[in-house]
């Protein structure tokens, strides 16, 4: 195996060889296979600070150089990791957009419920202290796809699609279109909320969850 460039270290501490030719030999490939892990088990590490960043900043610093400052590698060492910086945006949002889901899975059961009661459940819960600030880079995103700066709109759909899903799947209906227009409005209601709440009309959510009370669907 013989080394053809070295990567930049992560942090200043894990240096890493970036690009190998392995031999044929079976020590050879074992070698090449343990770099792969490192490089995957880095690139894991990259990910996960730079959903940090996001969260803590929303789109203000995206440009390529911030976003390598947050991960703690240079410019070039993030472009190993990802094929350019759409790919590290999706990968990053994407990461959060999961951890998002996980955190709904954990406080709402699975089972199917009424979508009146869907409704107030999944809005206590994004209204929630913990969920502000995934709500606050929802809505950056939103804006940036509405005004088709990429490569937010892909992203705004792909979490769109996933939230929908979510939903969908509690609803305590048949499946078909009439379950998944119940959707599109309990996900239309809860976004509506978190604009009040992103721009400062607390009361004013607060007033439309109390309507929500006498909320039925037909």
């Amino acid at each position: 195996m013989a080394p053809i460039s070295g990567a930049q270290d992560l942090h200043g501490t894990a240096v890493l060889v970036t690009m190998v030719r392995p031999t044929a030999t079976p020590a050879g490939q074992a070698a090449a296979r343990g770099i792969m892990r490192i490089r995957d088990e880095q690139r894991e590490r990259v990910i996960s600070a730079l959903a940090g960043h996001l969260l803590a900043t929303g789109l203000t610093q995206t440009s390529l150089r911030p976003l390598a400052a947050a991960a703690g590698v240079s410019d070039r060492m993030l472009l190993y990791y990802f094929r350019d910086k759409a790919d590290v945006l999706a990968c990053a949002i994407g990461r959060l957009a999961d951890g998002f889901a996980d955190g709904l899975d954990a406080a709402l059961p699975a089972t199917p419920m009424p979508p009146e009661q869907l409704l107030l459940a999944a809005t206590g819960l994004v209204r929630s202290p913990a969920m502000q600030p995934s709500m606050r880079l929802w809505l950056d995103i939103a804006a940036a796809a509405a005004r088709q700066q990429q490569p937010y709109p892909a992203i705004a759909t792909r979490i769109l699609d996933q939230f929908m899903a979510w939903l969908e799947a509690r609803i305590d209906a048949p499946p078909g279109p009439a379950r998944r227009e119940q959707a599109a409005l309990l996900l239309a209601v809860i976004d509506g909320l978190a604009l009040f709440d992103m721009a400062g009309s607390t009361a004013q959510a607060d007033a439309a969850t109390r309507a929500m009370a006498s909320v039925r669907f037909v």
